[in-house]
This record gives C-alpha cells, structure tokens and sequence, in this order.
C-alpha cells in the first residue's frame, strides 16, 4: 500500500504524558508516513523543527505538516480583519503549512481564509458552538476554507426549520458533558438525506472543493463508552500517563465520563447514522473524504485510532478501495502534497505499507494486535499486523516499533509502582 496519512493527528504532549518518540513510533508502526498537526499544541516552534528532523530522517517519524492554531504566537489577541490579515503574514514567515481555527467572527476568519488562500497556505476548521451559529460550513468553504474537521458547522448549515441549534436550559459550553451531550443530539435536527437543503449544502461543498476530514473514530466512546475502554490495546500499548488522562475528570479535555448514560450513547448512535449518510453522500458526488483520527483523547490511542477510522468509513458505506483512497491519495491531494506522496509513482517518495495480509479483506489485519487468526497447526493465533513501513526508502520493522512501545509502557507502570510504594 502507499503510506498512510493521517490527516488530523496530535503529536501528544505534556497533558498527556505521551513522549514524542512513543506516539511517532505508533504512527509509524501502523504504515503512516505522513501526519498533518493541526494546532501544534507542542509549541509551533517544537514543530517546525520536528518536521525538519523528519524530512532529514533524524529521527524515526512520519513526516509532519504543521499547521498553527489561530492566533497562535500573535503578539496581541486578533480582533480586526487587518489583524487577522496580518497574522496570517506572519505566520507564513514562520514557515507553518496551514492554520487551523476554531471559528471566529465572520469578518475575521473570512479575512484571514482569504489571506491563507492567497498564501497558498491549507486551512482546517473545527467550528465551535461559540461561532457556528454565525458562520457555518457553507459560509467558510465559500470563504477558501480547505477541510472541515469533524463535522461542525455541517448539521448547521442543513438546518431548515432554525437558525440555532436546540441547547438544554443551563446548557454550559465549558461544562463537556453539556457540550457532547448536545452535539450527540444535531444531526437529527437537520434536514433530511435527499432533501432539498441536503442536496443544497452537498451541492454547495462540492462546488468549493471543500475536502471532509469526519475524524469519526474519535467519537466512538459517545455511541459505545465501554468498547472504547475495553480495546485489546489499552493494556499494553497505553501508557498510565495517558490512561489517568482519558479517565473521568471534569477538569481534563474529552474526560467527561461521570453520568454519561445510555441515552446519550443511543443519540451519538444515531447522530453517527446521519453524519455517516452524508460523508457517503458527499464521496458518491464527487466530494474528497480523508482519514484523521485525533488520537490522544477518548480512549483513543495513536496509531490503532486510525485503522479504526478505515474500519469506520467502511461502515459509512465506503468500499475497501475508497477507504485507501481516502487515508493515501486524497488525503495527499487535501495537503497539496499529491505530487510527492499518496500513490506507489515512480518519482514520489518510496512511502509504503508492507503486510502479509490483504487489509482490502478485512482492515483489523492493520492493527498492531493483529486478528485472530490460526497458525499451521491450526492453533488460533494474533495474526497480521504491519509487517513494514517504509518511509523515503528507510525501512522500519514495524513489530520491533511496536516492542519499544511495549517496553516504554511497562517501564513507567514499573516506575508507578516504585513511586506507589515509596509513598
């Protein structure tokens, strides 16, 4: 297979306890080749520098696209469309890819889609409920945006019967519970598939090339907490940093698992039903869907997240070779990046996926804990697997990746077990 690129992928950090080597040697244990940071929560700086180490092959990681948060290292919060004009300027001196924003005044991140379209600059949005209701995902693809991140702004552009989403009474943005639990309950307040205002905002996306970037495996603690808790992986590949960080705590991001109930799960599975129809719908028409996992929140960890999202396009109604297309070739075409990467082309990076299984079959023989499978004497074994990823031609044995991993792991349970007793 070509490298994988995972559109929308954090590169850990303090919060979190990941070191940078555990989460780029996940990545790279899972055939990705390329990661897109959006946000580069490590610092802009610490990225930029990162993604020249990669590019140099000084460290073991995929390469990385960094994209800055809006506003990110501006001398002065961003309140003018000049400003954001400006900002924009400045952070294309800095050498940053794209910017990535959480939504604005519609003024404000008109000028700066702009300012970035102009620059060549990739744009992502993940449009908040502070914003949306004053510019949706219409409104900024017609501004330049590149992908919508998540599907904010979409169940908000279809709506027909309202302008605002329905919050609950005491509905408090910062209170997480409060934020998912309504959000699980969007999309069935938009218009129907197939009807008039679907096929005008399909219509419309399509016709601004607005690429779709769903992260839908990020989600799936809302529709199934217990699947995510219990995922094969969490014993040996997750670190107990990491573990603390995703356990409910009202105080930490994506940790809002105190009272969350079996209603909520049964509104995300239905939101999942309608979100899922549409980024079918989307690709049917012609429309650019991509891989991102988000990794790092939710029970959701790096590298494994993202084969769960393949596994998860294909229940949207993607065929095995549209789900490819959409983690390799579209995703490369979204970055701009489709002449050096996303295909097996002579002339473009020799960026591979090397496995003994065909994961057109089935996408779990991706995972770095295998499928069951039976060994020559019939045993029932892990089976599958990366075998090899090879990044710019350098070869990296994905099972040996997957070791170090193991053996990072289990020094810090060691080392929480030391400073337990010691206390």
């Amino acid at each position: 297979l070509p490298g994988f690129i995972d559109a929308h992928a954090h590169i850990g950090g303090s919060a979190q306890g990941t070191p940078a080597e555990y989460v780029f040697k996940l990545w790279l244990a899972h055939g990705i080749t390329t990661i897109r940071d959006p946000g580069s929560g490590n610092g802009l700086q610490w990225n930029l520098d990162h993604r020249r180490k990669s590019a140099r092959n000084e460290i073991a990681a995929p390469r990385i696209q960094v994209f800055a948060h809006f506003g990110q290292d501006a001398a002065a919060p961003i309140t003018t469309p000049k400003q954001a004009r400006n900002w924009v300027k400045f952070i294309d001196g800095k050498g940053a890819d794209g910017i990535k924003f959480f939504g604005a005044p519609p003024a404000i991140l008109e000028a700066a889609l702009g300012e970035a379209r102009k620059r060549d600059l990739r744009t992502a949005l993940h449009a908040s409920q502070l914003y949306v209701a004053a510019a949706n995902a219409v409104d900024a693809s017609d501004w330049g945006l590149t992908t919508l991140e998540h599907w904010y702004g979409l169940p908000e552009a279809l709506f027909d019967d309202r302008t605002i989403q329905h919050y609950p009474t005491g509905y408090n943005y910062a209170n997480e519970q409060h934020r998912f639990g309504a959000a699980g309950r969007l999309w069935l307040q938009a218009a129907k598939p197939g009807s008039d205002r679907w096929n005008t905002v399909l219509d419309s996306l399509l016709s601004n090339d607005l690429t779709l970037d769903p992260t839908l495996a990020i989600y799936e603690a809302n529709r199934d907490l217990m699947r995510a808790q219990r995922a094969v992986w969490h014993d040996e590949y997750t670190l107990p940093s990491l573990w603390k960080f995703y356990s409910a705590d009202a105080a930490a991001h994506g940790s809002y698992w105190i009272g969350w109930t079996t209603a909520d799960e049964i509104a995300w599975k239905m939101n999942f039903r309608r979100w899922m129809q549409f980024i079918n719908d989307y690709k049917n028409r012609g429309g650019r869907v991509i891989a991102g996992s988000d990794a790092g929140f939710m029970y959701q960890l790096y590298g494994f997240n993202f084969i769960r999202e393949l596994e998860l396009l294909q229940e949207a109604g993607f065929s095995p070779l549209e789900v490819v297309r959409a983690a390799t070739l579209h995703a490369a075409e979204a970055l701009g990046q489709a002449d050096n990467r996303g295909s097996i082309a002579a002339g473009k990076y020799a960026d591979l996926v090397i496995l003994k299984e065909n994961p057109l079959a089935n996408f779990k023989a991706l995972y770095g804990t295998g499928m069951l499978g039976r060994d020559d004497s019939g045993k029932v074994i892990a089976a599958g697997g990366v075998r090899y990823t090879v990044k710019d031609g350098i070869v990296y044995d994905a099972k040996s990746l997957l070791a170090d991993v193991r053996n990072l792991v289990r020094k810090a349970k060691l080392k929480n077990d030391h400073d337990s007793k010691k206390d």
